[in-house]
């Protein structure tokens, strides 16, 4: 449900940290040329991913930078989909059609829709290139017409804009999927109350699975979410998408999938893993979320959820088809 696809070259580099806070001392993200998407996602075991792009970590210095930054990554993987021929998915039918035939495709989203600024009609342009999820917020905001707080800074939009709710309504009438990650719960709530198709959350964990890493916690802690947080997308017929981070090894993971599950139904949870298909590294790459994985990500996560009392069913659900019936209901209507 959400995971990050940046052909060699394309990588953004953060350039600051959330709203407020002091620039980030991180390497810049490099993937490795020699990693195709069509064959890291055949190894990964899954037919599809959420293909993201981090969109406010690109050089957006003055408002139509975040437009530009984001078509010309659109195009970069324009030209990765025709290499290894493959599709995006563009509605449910496709999505079944992949599967079936084993031909790998992707979701096509991003991480902060702040390439919109203001332009309501930039929404139906991306999804004229295939974008059918769409991420709202990130850590920064839109410069010229914000959305709506996130969960990183300090709440000073109340929750959810009126412009923000107008991208909701726009998502809705197009068929996009909204992704309410990184929002803040009174951004989410005001996205409940404005959305007429189910919201899911790609990638969070409960506030009750930290880890073991003191520093990735005090990271990573504003963007987890309550048991009564989650339940309220799923009430609204949403998903939650569980992290692989703040899990120290494949055992933590399926267990912070099962604590998720047992916090708000197998209907809705999924897997949003927040890695990266075109990197080979340790604890980044998603067939490399874990030291000493053999295989690729869903064979070792399907093995694990078994040895823990998880049934196929449960993880057909987990694994894709609770996100394929969000994703339909989003489609519904549409070509």
């Amino acid at each position: 449900m959400h995971n990050h696809v940046y052909p060699a070259g394309t990588e953004p580099h953060p350039q600051h940290g959330p709203q407020g806070a002091q620039p980030r001392r991180q390497e810049p993200q490099q993937q490795a040329p020699d990693l195709s998407i069509a064959d890291e996602l055949k190894r990964s075991g899954l037919t599809a991913v959420c293909a993201s792009y981090v969109l406010d970590f690109a050089q957006n210095d003055k408002p139509g930078d975040a437009r530009e930054n984001f078509l010309r990554w659109l195009t970069a993987i324009d030209a990765q989909l025709a290499k290894g021929h493959m599709r995006r998915a563009l509605n449910l039918k496709d999505l079944h059609a992949a599967h079936d035939h084993g031909s790998p495709t992707i979701v096509q989203t991003v991480e902060g829709a702040m390439f919109i600024e203001g332009h309501l009609d930039r929404v139906e342009e991306v999804y004229k290139r295939g974008v059918r999820h769409l991420q709202l917020l990130h850590e920064h905001d839109d410069m010229v017409s914000p959305l709506g707080d996130t969960n990183t800074a300090a709440a000073h939009l109340g929750g959810l804009t009126a412009f923000g709710a107008q991208v909701v309504k726009e998502c809705n009438r197009l068929g996009i999927v909204v992704d309410m990650a990184h929002a803040s719960h009174e951004t989410v709530r005001g996205a409940l109350k404005v959305a007429t198709q189910p919201l899911i959350i790609s990638h969070t964990s409960l506030d009750s699975r930290t880890g073991g890493d003191p520093r990735m916690v005090q990271m990573m802690k504003p963007r987890l979410i309550s048991k009564e947080q989650a339940k309220v997308v799923a009430e609204a017929g949403g998903i939650v998408g569980v992290w692989t981070h703040l899990a120290d090894s494949l055992q933590d993971f399926v267990e912070s999938i099962k604590a998720m599950v047992d916090a708000i139904g197998i209907d809705h949870v999924g897997m949003g893993t927040d890695t990266d298909l075109l990197s080979s590294r340790a604890g980044q790459g998603t067939n490399a979320a874990y030291a000493g994985m053999v295989g690729g990500f869903f064979p070792a996560v399907a093995g694990e959820m078994l040895r823990q009392g998880f049934t196929p069913e449960d993880i057909g659900k987990v694994g894709g088809g609770n996100f394929c019936r969000v994703f339909g209901k989003a489609m519904a209507g549409h070509t």
